[in-house]
């Protein structure tokens, strides 16, 4: 029996690693979309959406599967309950990203405005905490997932950092305003997709320790 649920559990752990990678993907294409102003790589973003959302129901499948076949109890219990909680995260980090391809697309019309170098580093910050969290739950990694957490921070600031440029453009020339806001909300959403890495890693917490947030769960 417990060979049957190491099984299961595996191959949960193969469809969360693929969904993160899909959202990895996406936050990558979206903001490539919008340097290069790639209208088809934009929509072909936004379309990927569909995926995540088909891994999200797999996944959610499987976890149902397990709780009712195998009936896990203690940390099984916990873990397979924090992987339920985990994909509703991806799954917003999926519209997130195809969020950001849709605001490349209004961008397209205005090939000469540049997103500042930061957003570039808040990408970068941001696929790392994905890649980190479920990486953390694979490897049932407590100081991963603390890691991730703190991490959160350097996006925080990077989204000040382009706050800070986008506003001092706005006051050199208001003929950019409407560009400048459109970029402050792909590095909203980038900052958004952090904070949803963050929500993972505090689930890997509670799938290891049974403490979400401080309180004793489970």
């Amino acid at each position: 029996m417990r060979t049957k649920y190491d099984k299961q559990l595996t191959a949960l752990h193969d469809e969360l690693i693929a969904m993160g990678a899909l959202c990895e993907a996406a936050i990558q294409y979206a903001v490539q979309a919008l340097r290069t102003r790639d209208t088809e790589l934009a929509k072909r973003t936004m379309q990927g959406d569909k995926e995540i959302d088909q891994k999200e129901r797999i996944i959610e499948s499987a976890c149902l599967k397990l709780l009712l076949e195998q009936q896990p109890v203690a940390r099984d219990l916990r873990e397979v309950s924090a992987a339920l909680k985990m994909v509703t995260d991806l799954e917003r980090i999926g519209d997130l990203a195809e969020d950001i391809a849709d605001v490349s697309l209004f961008l397209c019309e205005r090939p000469d405005y540049t997103a500042p170098e930061q957003i570039d580093f808040m990408v970068e910050a941001a696929t790392k905490m994905v890649h980190d969290s479920i990486d953390a739950f694979v490897a049932n990694d407590l100081a991963k997932a603390h890691s991730v957490m703190e991490y959160d921070d350097v996006v925080d600031r990077l989204f000040n950092e382009v706050r800070t440029v986008l506003v001092k453009r706005i006051h050199a020339s208001m003929e950019d305003a409407e560009q400048a806001m459109d970029i402050m909300m792909v590095a909203k959403y980038l900052e958004r997709i952090g904070d949803h890495a963050v929500n993972i890693s505090e689930w890997v917490e509670f799938s290891i320790t049974g403490t979400y947030k401080n309180s004793r769960v489970l």
